[in-house]
C-alpha cells in the first residue's frame, strides 16, 4: 500500500508494507542523492533494527548513528547542541539526509534537527511505534519540548518519504501498543464512524493486528487529506487537536512521566466531551462511547487532577493559545467534529479531569 502527500514540491509518498524494512535501500537509494546518512534512534528501537538498516545502507552510503535514550524527556531543547556537534563531527552536508528510526519523539527530534542544521538538510521518517505511524510521522510538524510545556519550539519540515513496516510493531510492549490506538481512536471519532464502530468490533489488539495495514492507511489518508487543505494548522488541521488541548497540558502537568502521549489525549477525548455534553454541544453518550473503545486498548480517562490546579499550572502556555482564546476540537457525534474557540473558564464545567 502507498499514498501521496500532494503539497506541490514538497510533496512526498508514504509506503506501508510489512517487511519494507527487509530491503529498505531500493526504496531510499532513489531519494538520497548524498554520500552519506545519519541514523538517528534511541536505545530501545536501535537495538532491534538498527543494525539492520545501518548495514543495508552502507552499501551505498557512509553511515553515521546518533542513538539517545528512549523516552520524551529525551526531546527536549538542551539536547539539541549535543546532536549538532556530532553531525559536525560526522562532516554532514546538505546534500547528505537524516532518517528518523522510531516513535514519535524520534521523529519529532530528528525532524526538527533536519529542520536547523545547516538551515535544512534531508529528512526521511521511518517510524517504528504505532502512534507515530498513524500519525506523527505524517504532516511535517516537528519539535522540541521546553520545561513550561511540549513542542513549544519547533517548525514544518515535510519528509521525503515515509517508510511503515507494521513488522515493527511486533517488538513493542503492550503499552505503546495502547498509546498508539488512542490517536486511532481520535481519527475514528473526529471524521470516521465507521472506523470507530470497526475497532469496537475487536476483542483485543492481537485480534485488530490482522487488519493493520488497512488500519494504519485508513488513518494515514484522514491525516494525508486534512494537511493538503490546510498545512500550517490554522484551519480544517486543527481538527486533528481532539483530545491534545488537555492531553499535552496533562503530560506537563506530570513532567511527562506518568503518561504517555496516547494515555493523555484519551483522558482529554472523553473529559472535553463530559464537559461538552453538559454544555449542550456534543450529544449525550458520545463519552461513554469513547470510554468504551479506551477500555477495549486499555485507556484511561480520567487524571484526577483539580481543574483550578490544572489550568494554573498547564493550560495557559498551550501552543494554541491565541489572545487567552483556545481552540477546542469537540464532537458533535462521533465522527462529526467542530472548532469551539473558547479560554479556560470552558472547563470550569468539570471539578476535575
Amino acid at each position: 500500500m502507498d499514498l501521496k502527500v500532494n503539497l506541490g514540491k514538497d510533496s512526498y509518498k508514504i509506503y506501508i508494507k510489512q517487511g519494507l524494512l527487509d530491503h529498505i535501500l531500493e526504496y531510499i537509494e532513489p531519494l538520497c542523492k548524498g554520500k552519506q546518512v545519519m541514523i538517528i534512534s534511541d536505545d530501545q528501537v536501535y537495538s532491534h533494527y538498527g543494525q539492520k538498516l545501518t548495514q543495508q545502507l552502507s552499501q551505498c552510503y557512509r553511515v553515521g548513528q546518533v542513538v539517545i535514550p528512549h523516552g520524551e524527556q529525551s526531546k527536549r531543547f538542551d539536547i539539541l547542541p549535543d546532536i549538532y556537534h556530532q553531525l559536525l563531527a560526522f562532516h554532514l552536508t546538505r546534500s547528505d539526509a537524516i532518517i528518523a528510526l522510531g516513535g514519535g519523539v524520534i521523529g519529532d527530534l530528528a525532524g526538527f534537527v533536519a529542520s536547523t542544521f545547516l538551515r535544512g538538510v534531508q529528512f526521511i521518517q521511518i517510524p517504528t511505534s504505532l502512534l507515530a505511524q498513524v500519525d506523527s510521522s505524517v504532516g511535517g510538524k516537528v519539535a522540541v519540548d521546553l520545561p513550561e510545556g511540549k513542542n513549544l519550539v519547533g517548525a514544518f519540515k515535510h519528509p521525503g518519504a515515509v517508510f511503515i513496516d507494521p513488522l515493527t510493531l511486533k517488538t513493542l510492549d503492550q503499552r505503546y501498543i495502547n498509546d498508539g490506538m488512542g490517536e486511532v481512536i481520535k481519527y475514528g471519532c473526529i471524521f470516521d464512524q465507521s472506523l470507530f464502530q470497526q475497532l469496537l468490533s475487536y476483542t483485543s489488539f492481537d485480534d485488530l493486528y490482522q487488519d493493520i495495514d488497512e488500519i494504519i492507511y485508513r488513518c494515514v489518508d484522514l491525516k494525508r487529506i486534512v494537511v493538503e487543505k490546510d498545512l500550517l494548522d490554522f484551519g480544517d488541521r486543527l481538527a486533528l487537536n481532539f483530545g491534545h488541548t488537555l492531553g499535552h497540558a496533562i503530560e506537563q502537568y506530570y513532567h511527562y512521566g506518568k503518561y504517555s502521549h496516547g494515555e493523555a489525549i484519551s483522558i482529554g477525548m472523553v473529559q472535553l466531551s463530559l464537559i461538552a455534553e453538559k454544555k449542550g454541544l456534543t450529544q449525550k453518550g458520545t463519552a461513554d462511547q469513547i470510554k468504551k473503545a479506551l477500555d477495549l486498548y486499555h485507556l484511561p480517562y480520567i487524571a484526577h487532577i483539580p481543574t483550578e490546579e490544572f489550568k494554573k499550572n498547564a493550560m495557559a502556555l498551550d501552543k494554541k493559545n491565541i489572545n487567552q482564546k483556545l481552540s477546542f476540537v469537540l464532537l458533535k457525534e462521533i465522527g462529526n467534529c467542530f472548532i469551539y474557540p473558547s479560554d479556560l473558564s470552558f472547563i470550569d464545567e468539570s471539578r476535575e479531569v
